[in-house]
């Protein structure tokens, strides 16, 4: 679509700053066309092979376009974001960073998967000769400047957003951010072609995407964290075949995730004859952690939902 600015994406930065120079000033209401780095800052690419990711510069990871100044957002205000439209750019990777995701003690070694897939069509992306992932584009890391001084890695979520990795801020979502800083200093990166709630091994399909967002000033909203609002269903594009599902119960809610996730590890190596790499990359791009019950006390449920759709 045509936006009132366009910023490239060579113009980025690799952390958090309020002094950071803004790319460009808006004003409330115009619209602007991001162009996105996948998380690897252009250090992987299509033809990218496991040498590629040994040698990651982690000083260049994640980085977001911007920042955006908007006219008249002081502290206590907020950025409304409308997420108005993605395009992808056919191509993404996701990998197991030793090191990094939820079963970094288990998965010690790298692995890399390189994604091809049909940008205007968008139909399921081919994982394997029997898996297939539903893509629904969006941002993983969206936020605004923070109010402490100095340089702040990009990779922790804050209360001004950032590294979010929220499937559904996609298409239509409108995000509501709180501003810290004068003029907010809005940046977006990170964009991904599909990823499941929980992101278990740490990436997605990471993917670069050009995105069109428009940016509004709510006065005096006082947000403590972000907010959103989806246009419609969230998981419309998984839920068609139902959903496979294992758990992970007791008093400690990040080990009952672990669990779960070890336990549909363990059932899509034994059904469908994948490596335990192969089915830890596959549960992070689409299936989802869930809370299913805290007030049992001592002890919790997490669920992990594996979408049958991407098998059938």
């Amino acid at each position: 679509m045509k936006c009132t600015h366009t910023i490239h994406d060579h113009t980025c930065h690799h952390g958090w700053n309020n002094a950071n120079t803004p790319a460009i000033h808006v004003a409330p209401g115009d619209t602007i066309e991001f162009h996105t780095q996948d998380a690897s800052g252009g250090q992987l690419n299509a033809n990218s092979d496991l040498a590629d990711l040994t040698n990651l510069d982690f000083g260049k990871v994640n980085p977001v376009t911007g920042p955006v100044y908007i006219d008249g957002a002081e502290p206590g205000d907020a950025i409304k974001v409308t997420l108005l439209e993605f395009g992808p750019s056919g191509w993404g990777w996701t990998a197991n960073i030793p090191g990094f995701g939820l079963l970094a003690d288990q998965f010690k070694d790298p692995a890399l998967h390189i994604w091809k897939y049909d940008p205007v069509r968008m139909v399921p992306a081919v994982y394997s000769s029997a898996a297939r992932i539903p893509l629904k584009p969006f941002c993983g890391t969206i936020g605004l400047a923070p109010a402490e001084m100095g340089q702040h890695s990009v990779v922790p979520p804050r209360r001004m957003g950032g590294n979010l990795d929220i499937r559904d801020i996609a298409s239509g979502t409108e995000l509501y951010l709180p501003v810290e800083v004068a003029g907010g200093l809005f940046s977006l990166g990170d964009t991904h072609a599909a990823q499941g709630d929980g992101e278990v091994c740490g990436t997605a399909i990471e993917s670069p995407c050009t995105v069109a967002a428009k940016l509004e000033l709510v006065k005096g909203a006082n947000l403590t964290f972000p907010r959103f609002t989806t246009p419609g269903p969230v998981t419309r594009h998984l839920d068609v075949k139902g959903y496979e599902v294992t758990t992970g119960i007791g008093s400690d809610l990040m080990q009952g995730a672990r669990e779960a996730v070890c336990g549909m590890i363990d059932l899509l190596c034994k059904r469908y004859k994948l490596s335990d790499v192969e089915a830890y990359m596959l549960c992070s791009v689409c299936g989802d952690l869930r809370i299913s019950e805290i007030v049992d006390m001592p002890n919790w449920v997490v669920s992990f939902y594996f979408p049958r759709v991407v098998f059938e």
